[in-house]
């Protein structure tokens, strides 16, 4: 995703703020709205929470790394602060829903249900004040910002499905796979972009971002519910 980001940001001739954010939001791990698609699109669901689970522990070093290594020759990128602040957003709360699970399991239960939905109403908030905040420069960025984000998305799915497939087989196991390249912790995105990029316009393609990978996850979800995932093929005899 990172090397896509870059890609087509160039292809598009992207300026640089969006082409910035677009590879910076392709840096960022699989979002958690992804176990929930893969459990839609009855794939494995138990890999797919294992995979967001590690892209995010590893996003603490990876995301500043990698953003800091494609885009840092086109503006200053603070990579320590880059990674001071992933830590924050997404080890903190791991952390702390760790602990609470372990020590307060009663406050956890009843959290549990209104959880997801305050996430979601989170990342909604987010996006529709960074759009809101920048509508001019979305309106004026045109087809093309927004080109580039679908495409950059529909690239993920089709790549990790694709190179999955031709590894494993194509079953339950590639289905997770596409949806998990194919769909980015977007908010995040949207957090580093506005605390460490001087220019604004940088959180706008994490903001499209949000809204593209969860409607091309979702009609790949309709699409494949109907239809079983075909079945791994049986392990070579030694």
């Amino acid at each position: 995703m990172p090397l896509l980001g870059w890609a087509i940001g160039t292809l598009f001739s992207l300026p640089t703020p969006f082409a910035v954010g677009l590879v910076l939001v392709c840096c960022c791990p699989g979002g958690t709205a992804s176990n929930l698609i893969a459990y839609l699109a009855k794939a494995d669901v138990a890999l797919s929470v294992s995979m967001t689970a590690f892209s995010t522990i590893l996003a603490a070093v990876c995301t500043p790394l990698l953003t800091t290594w494609i885009v840092g020759s086109r503006v200053d990128v603070d990579g320590w602060g880059l990674f001071l602040s992933t830590a924050k957003v997404v080890l903190l709360p791991v952390g702390v829903g760790l602990v609470m699970r372990r020590y307060l399991p009663r406050v956890t239960h009843r959290l549990l249900p209104i959880a997801p939905a305050a996430a979601v109403l989170m990342i909604v908030a987010i996006v529709a004040a960074i759009l809101g905040a920048q509508k001019d420069a979305v309106l004026q960025s045109g087809v093309s910002l927004l080109g580039a984000v679908v495409i950059t998305h529909s690239l993920g799915f089709l790549f990790g499905y694709v190179l999955s497939g031709f590894v494993a087989g194509f079953d339950g196991v590639a289905r997770t796979t596409a949806i998990e390249v194919g769909m980015q912790n977007s908010g995040l995105g949207a957090v580093l972009a506005q605390a460490h990029f001087a220019n604004p316009l940088t959180t706008i393609p994490s903001a499209l971002s949000a809204i593209t990978h969860c409607i091309i996850g979702s009609a790949l979800a309709a699409w494949w519910s109907r239809r079983p995932p075909l079945e791994a093929p049986p392990p070579l005899d030694s």
